[in-house]
C-alpha cells in the first residue's frame, strides 16, 4: 500500500515538473522574475523526487531483506518438518495426503511419491475404519484430537499400534482448509503395558496364593495346637506313672514322646507367630524389664543344646541391671532364635551372646558363632521365610526355616535394625539394634 502511494506521489511530482517546464518556456520572454520562480519550484520538485526515489530504494531493500528472512524461515520449517523424528502428515479435510516427511514414509513403509494423494484411511486397520471416518468428519468442528490410538497397516509389513494427534488448519478468515497429523509408533509401549498388566495379574495371583497359604498356616497351626497341648498334658501324667513302675525303657520312650511333642508345639507356635507377623496382627505389649536377666535366663535354657554338641555357650553381659521398655516375650524370642540358629550351625568352637548400651537411647544385641558361615551373596536372603543356608544341614538339625524371618519381622516391628557379618567357614555374627524404650 505504501509503495502505491509513493509511486502516485512520484507521478504527481513529474506532472508538476512538466507543467513548470512548459510555463517557464512560455514565460521566458515575458518576465525574467516569473522564470526564476518557475526554476526554483522546479528545483524543489526535483529534490522531492530524489528523496522519494531514496525512500523507494530503502523500502525495496527492506522488502528484499524481509523476503529473504521469510524464505529462510520457510526453508528452516521445511527442514524441521522433513527431518523430524516423528511422522508428520498434512492432508486435506477428506484425509488425502498432501505433504509427508521422511519419518512418515518410513513409518508407513512407502516412498514419498507413492504416499502423495493417498487417502490416509487406507492405512487404518479395517476394524477401525468406521470409527476413523466418524472422527475425520468431526474434525473441522472439534478442531483437535490428541493421543488417538489406532492400528496402522503398513505396506508389506505387520500392523503397528500408533498414537495420532491431529488438528485443523484454518485460513485468516477461520475457515478449515487442511489437517495436520502427528503419528507416533507406540508398539513398544503397548507391549510394555501388556507385560505390566500380565505381571500385575500374576502378582495378584501370587498375593492371593500367599494369603491362602498364610490363612492355611494359621488355621492348621491353631487346629494342631489344641491336640498337642492335650498330648503334652497326658505325656506328663504318663511319665509320672511310668516313673513309679521303675521301667527305664518305658520311661525313656514316654520321655521321647514328651520331648518331641514339646518340639512340635514350639514349631506350631513359630508358624502361628509368623502368620501373625505376615498379616500384621501381632501386637507388642511393652513393659519395663531387665534385659540382662532375660538374656542370661535364655542362654541358660539353651545351654543344654550347646552341651549336647560339645560347643561352648558364652555370655558377655554386664552384671548390673539394664532396664528397657519393650515386649519381654518377643525380646526373649529374638534372643532364643538367634542363639538356636547359631548352635544349630556350629559343630566346633563356641557361640557368644553379647549386650551393650549405645548412645541415643539404643541397645545392641550380638550373637557370634564359629559355625559354617554364610556366603556374602546369600546375606540378603538369610531373613527370607523358609530359606535355608544349607538344606542338608538344616534337615539334620531340624527347624522350619522361619526363625530368622521372625527375628527380622520382630526387630522391624520394634523400630530396630538387624545386620549380618559372615564368610563361608569363618562363622557368623548377627547384630540387632533396638530402641531402649519402645515408642
Amino acid at each position: 500500500m505504501e509503495t502505491d502511494l509513493l509511486s502516485e506521489y512520484i507521478q504527481t511530482v513529474q506532472q508538476r515538473t512538466q507543467s513548470l517546464y512548459e510555463n517557464a518556456r512560455d514565460a521566458s520572454n515575458e518576465s525574467p522574475h516569473l522564470m526564476m520562480a518557475c526554476l526554483e519550484e522546479l528545483r524543489a520538485a526535483l529534490e522531492e523526487l530524489h528523496v522519494a526515489e531514496e525512500e523507494l530504494r530503502l523500502q525495496n531493500e527492506s522488502l528484499l531483506m524481509a523476503q529473504t528472512t521469510i524464505e529462510a524461515e520457510r526453508q528452516r520449517y521445511q527442514e524441521l518438518f522433513e527431518f523430524a523424528p516423528d511422522a508428520y502428515l498434512v492432508t486435506d479435510l477428506y484425509g488425502t495426503v498432501r505433504e509427508a516427511n521422511r519419518a512418515a514414509t518410513e513409518l508407513l513403509n512407502l516412498s514419498h511419491r507413492h504416499l502423495m494423494q493417498k487417502p490416509l484411511i487406507t492405512f487404518i486397520h479395517e476394524d477401525q475404519r468406521s470409527a476413523f471416518r466418524v472422527v475425520l468428519n468431526q474434525l473441522p468442528a472439534i478442531h483437535r484430537v490428541q493421543e488417538w490410538e489406532v492400528c496402522l497397516c503398513r505396506r508389506r509389513s505387520d500392523s503397528i499400534d500408533s498414537a495420532i494427534t491431529v488438528e485443523t488448519v484454518r485460513d485468516a478468515s477461520g475457515i478449515a482448509i487442511a489437517l495436520r497429523w502427528l503419528i507416533r509408533d507406540i508398539s513398544n509401549r503397548k507391549r510394555s503395558e501388556a507385560q505390566l498388566h500380565e505381571a500385575k495379574l500374576q502378582n495378584l495371583e501370587l498375593a492371593e496364593s500367599d494369603r491362602l497359604k498364610d490363612q492355611f498356616m494359621a488355621t492348621i497351626s491353631h487346629e494342631l495346637r489344641t491336640p498337642m497341648n492335650a498330648i503334652l498334658g497326658f505325656s506328663h501324667l504318663l511319665l509320672k506313672r511310668v516313673a513309679s513302675l521303675e521301667d527305664q525303657n518305658l520311661a525313656h520312650m514316654v520321655d521321647r514322646i514328651l520331648r518331641n511333642s514339646q518340639h512340635l508345639l514350639e514349631l506350631i507356635e513359630e508358624l502361628l507367630d509368623f502368620s501373625k507377623l505376615k498379616s500384621r496382627r501381632l501386637q507388642l505389649r511393652p513393659t519395663g524389664f531387665d534385659l540382662n536377666k532375660i538374656a542370661m535366663d535364655t542362654a541358660q535354657e539353651l545351654r543344654c543344646l550347646a552341651d549336647q554338641k560339645g560347643i561352648a555357650l558364652n555370655v558377655d553381659i554386664p552384671q548390673e541391671t539394664l532396664s528397657i521398655v519393650n515386649d519381654p516375650v518377643r525380646v526373649r524370642q529374638i534372643i532364643t532364635n538367634l542363639l538356636s540358629n547359631a548352635i544349630k550351625f556350629t559343630e566346633v568352637g563356641q557361640v557368644t551372646l553379647g549386650i551393650w548400651e549405645l548412645p541415643e537411647g539404643r541397645i545392641l544385641l550380638a550373637v557370634q558363632d564359629t559355625g559354617i558361615g554364610i556366603d556374602p551373596s546369600d546375606h540378603d536372603r538369610v531373613f527370607h521365610e523358609f530359606w535355608q543356608v544349607n538344606q542338608s544341614s538344616t534337615r539334620n538339625s531340624g527347624g522350619t526355616g522361619l526363625g530368622l524371618a521372625i527375628v527380622y519381622a520382630l526387630v522391624e516391628l520394634m523400630g530396630g535394625t538387624i545386620s549380618i557379618e559372615s564368610q563361608i567357614g569363618q562363622g557368623t555374627t548377627f547384630r540387632v539394634e533396638l530402641p531402649r524404650q519402645l515408642q
